[in-house]
């Protein structure tokens, strides 16, 4: 590709994502009646009023034997909203869809025609040369390994998760895996998880239409609390419920859920090519984020300014450096750059 000293980033540009899960629906059952999962109750979403007691960090004005003694006779009442599985079942069921699409690379909105052009020219070389096969293997794998039922899959005793190809509405090809046999830390797989990564590169690459169901079944015992999403509630006021659950549907028909929004980002978290702090102590894979943003630890483990002598391995350096620059990266960049592309946003240079 010939250098082009006048090409910049567009100032519009922006990326429709191309895994498409849906938001997954709670369902309560038994183990052994896994076929009929479809025929479980849903599990409802319900309120639960507590006396909770003083147990965060005191200022050093109000560590006062009298002031605690008083702190802890006034309550602590609170409201929140809870979701478990009833007493006559021990087997959580997470079902969702996940539509895979193709034109990954393919901006949704550029305003820049020569921009474009260079943009596609370089997906298309990456796609000769890698095909989509590594970054659908890892897809696949974060399926079978129910990593996006997030805390749901702890403490487990058994998690069993159905992946079915649909086509017009019936399961054309399924993969069932033990989800606890699987690994969260790396993507080595096995025969079935290289499978089902094959048809999910082929959709990527456009080459066939994909749809697919998967069934999550964690046994984790009868009456036990279930994880549903948290709502994020930015206008709180004082005597508002204090946990807020993520439900689908109205008054008593408040079925638990999770976001979709949060299964897209179990499904992405495919990064092992960050740069990894000597202190990391084996984090594992990060969701793919244009820094490498993990908000649990308040960390970006991919830095536009990482210091002297360290390489900017953020997705806007690479990217622009590939594009205006014909610096290409290494190939471990590549896959993250096209799993972020994948993933979708807006990344116009707008300033």
């Amino acid at each position: 590709m010939a250098k082009n000293d006048t090409l910049k980033t567009a100032s519009v540009l922006a990326f429709e994502r191309k895994l498409d899960p849906s938001d997954a629906l709670f369902r309560a059952g038994n183990w052994e009646d896994r076929a009929q999962v479809t025929q479980w109750a849903f599990i409802p979403v319900r309120e639960k009023s507590v006396r909770g007691t003083i147990s965060n960090r005191l200022k050093a004005k109000d560590q006062d034997p009298l002031k605690l003694d008083a702190a802890i006779e006034n309550p602590n009442l609170q409201t929140v909203d809870v979701a478990t599985l009833p007493h006559e079942a021990d087997t959580l069921a997470v079902r969702f869809t996940l539509r895979v699409l193709a034109g990954a690379g393919t901006p949704s909105a550029c305003n820049d025609a020569e921009y474009q052009k260079k943009l596609a020219q370089t997906v298309s070389g990456y796609v000769n040369e890698h095909g989509f096969d590594e970054l659908a293997h890892r897809y696949a794998c974060n399926l079978a390994n129910g990593r996006f039922l997030w805390r749901n899959r702890i403490g487990a005793e058994e998690v069993e998760v159905v992946v079915s190809q649909m086509k017009e509405g019936q399961p054309e090809k399924t993969w069932t895996f033990n989800a606890l046999e699987q690994s969260t830390r790396d993507f080595t797989g096995d025969a079935q998880t290289r499978e089902l990564g094959g048809t999910i590169a082929q959709a990527l690459a456009g080459k066939q239409y994909l749809l697919l169901d998967v069934v999550a079944f964690a046994r984790i015992g009868a009456g036990q609390e279930v994880f549903p999403s948290q709502e994020l509630i930015l206008d709180r006021s004082r005597g508002d419920k204090s946990k807020t659950l993520y439900s689908i549907g109205d008054g008593d028909d408040k079925k638990a859920a999770i976001h979709s929004q949060k299964l897209g980002n179990a499904l992405r978290t495919i990064d092992t090519w960050y740069p990894v702090p000597e202190d990391s102590n084996g984090l594992g894979p990060i969701a793919i984020e244009p820094y490498g943003s993990v908000t649990t630890q308040g960390t970006a483990y991919r830095q536009p300014n990482p210091g002297k002598g360290k390489e900017k391995l953020d997705f806007y350096n690479l990217l622009d450096n590939w594009l205006l620059k014909d610096q290409i990266p290494p190939v471990d960049q590549q896959h993250f750059v096209m799993a972020t592309l994948i993933r979708g946003g807006v990344f116009g240079d707008a300033g």
